[in-house]
Formats: structure tokens, sequence, C-alpha cells
């Protein structure tokens, strides 16, 4: 696998890595011992960047990871967050960017993930009450204190971007980018280009959707969060399939599934990797093939015609969702 430097503090991951998310919650039954077996198919197939967070579960998947990463831990770069706050019910209980928050959370993942440090720590959502240099003064502290070795930010805009990096550099910008996600590219990128930061695109396949696995939003699980998404939405889901059709009959004309060429989309930006999910082994070796599309001029102009910047039928999440991005 291709590795990618992410800023200029030295830190390089895989092109492709693996968000562990769902193996815990939001998408739906998971099941832990596919979830290990999976990211151990990872780490073999070069998938070596690998994507939780405190809050998912909550605090499980981190659990889940550390125990696969059990003799495994110096094969893999390893990426968590803080910052949004669950309860151990699941409740949601806002955003913070405390210090001693930032502090609290840190030793709190380390003893989850059994690890003795983090490589790249993000600040997940920005809290817009507290300013982002004190969050991540403390978030350099953490790297004085050999906890953390990499800083990164998720979902913020690029004037805190500008700030937080004046205040400690920052290596890694982590937000939300695909075919049918291109707000980054208006002004998020060239921001993080001009500042020497990487970029970490999540759900670059559409939350799964680009895949063109699904033909009606019933074919989620009950308890699957995409249900109550507005882009999954009765009146959005049709239209938005229209994308993937399109998406499909390219890819048929390569050789290659609609994921495939998805990804292979995003992953033609440099200095950017992308972490998509899956929560079982079957799916990994067709992610990992990912890199190795090819995509022509010709083509390319085909995908922009067919996913330009607004393509996609209602907003990423839902109002309050939408509130905590870009911040």
């Amino acid at each position: 696998m291709e590795q990618v430097a992410l800023g200029r503090q030295g830190l390089e991951v895989a092109k492709v890595g693996l968000g562990c998310m769902g193996m815990s919650e939001f998408y739906g039954p998971a099941d832990e011992a596919e979830s290990i077996a999976s990211v151990h198919r990872a780490i073999e197939l070069g998938l070596t960047f690998l994507d939780t967070a405190d809050m998912y579960g909550p605090f499980k998947n981190e659990m889940l990871v550390g125990k696969a990463l059990e003799g495994r831990r110096d094969k893999v770069i390893l990426a968590t967050k803080f910052g949004n706050v669950r309860g151990e019910d699941g409740s949601w209980q806002g955003i913070s960017g405390k210090p001693e928050y930032v502090h609290k959370c840190c030793d709190a993942s380390l003893r989850r993930l059994k690890v003795d440090h983090i490589d790249l720590y993000y600040q997940h959502r920005v809290d817009s009450n507290v300013p982002i240099e004190e969050t991540v003064g403390a978030m350099g502290e953490l790297v004085q204190k050999g906890k953390v070795r990499y800083l990164g930010l998720s979902e913020a805009a690029p004037a805190t971007i500008r700030r937080a990096h004046a205040t400690h550099p920052i290596s890694a910008l982590q937000t939300e980018y695909s075919l049918w996600t291109r707000d980054p590219e208006d002004e998020v990128f060239p921001t993080v280009e001009e500042l020497g930061i990487g970029f970490v695109a999540y759900s670059p396949l559409g939350r799964g959707f680009l895949t063109g696995r699904w033909k009606s939003v019933d074919d989620l699980a009950p308890n699957d969060f995409r249900r109550f998404s507005p882009r999954f939405s009765p009146e959005n889901f049709p239209k938005n399939l229209e994308l993937v059709e399109h998406i499909r009959a390219l890819a048929s004309t390569k050789g290659a599934t609609p994921a495939q060429l998805a990804l292979a989309w995003v992953l033609r930006r440099k200095n950017l990797t992308a972490i998509p999910g899956t929560t079982k082994r079957a799916h990994l070796e067709e992610l990992a093939a990912a890199p190795k599309i090819e995509l022509s001029a010709a083509e390319l102009s085909r995908i922009e015609e067919i996913a330009p910047p607004g393509v996609a039928s209602g907003d990423r999440y839902h109002e309050a969702g939408m509130l905590t991005v870009n911040r």
C-alpha cells in the first residue's frame, strides 16, 4: 500500500486506512469476532491506518480496537478523537474542548486502547465556547509528555485551522469527502495545502451509499442511524440512487465495482488518505484494490458531469449535526 505524508512533522500513513466506527455503533448490528478479524485482515492488506474515537460505542470501539491490536501495535498508525461528550448510557452531552477535558480524555483513551501512545489525536468537533488556542495548547502538552505523536482536527473551518496551526503544528484535518460531499474543495483544500497539512477523507463512500449495495432505505437495519440521515430519507434516497447508477455504469466499463471507482476518485488527490469503514473481511480486498484504478482525463470529465459539487439531495447530517461541522 502506498504511503502518504500527512503534514510536515513526519507522520506517514497508508493511502487507504480503515474506519472502525461501524464495528461498535451507528450502522446496525456488528459482530465483535468478525470485526477483530477484519482489523487483522486490514493490516495484512496494508490498510494500517486505523481510525476510532472515544464516542463510538460509546467507548466500546476503542476497547475493541485495543483488543484487536494486542501483539500488533507496531504494525499500525493509530488515530483516535475526543470532543464529542457522551455518557456511559450513550446520551449526548455536547462538545468540549476544555484543556482539562483534553487531558482526561487522552488518558482514558490510552487505557481503553491498551497502548502507551496515540499516533494521531484529533479534536473530533470544535468547541465554539473554548478558544481553539486553549484546546490545541492542551493537545500540544500531550505531545510534550509523549502520550501523543501528532495532532489533528476534524470538521474545522479554514479560520480555525489557521489559528490552531499557529498554536501547534497540525498534521491532519479529517473531514467528510466523497463524490456526493465535495464541500472541502472550495476553501478547506486550499487552506490545508497552503499550510502543509494532510487531509483525511472520512465517509469516502458516502456512508456506504455509493457502493450500490442498497436499493431502498428498508435495506438498512432498524437501528441504523442512516435511516435518520437526510440523504437516506424516503424523499431523497431515490434521487441519490440515480447518482449511484451512473457510477455503476462507469465502473463496469473498467471492470471495477462502484465502491472502487468512488474511492479511486477520492484517492486521486495528493497528501490525502481515505478511511472507508467496513465490518466484514470480504469487503477489504475490494477497498485495498482501489488505489490501483487509474482514471483518465475523459473519465474524470465524465465523473464531473455525473457528480458535480452539490449533486446529493439532502444535507449530510440532520440540522443539529450540521451546526457542528465547518466550525
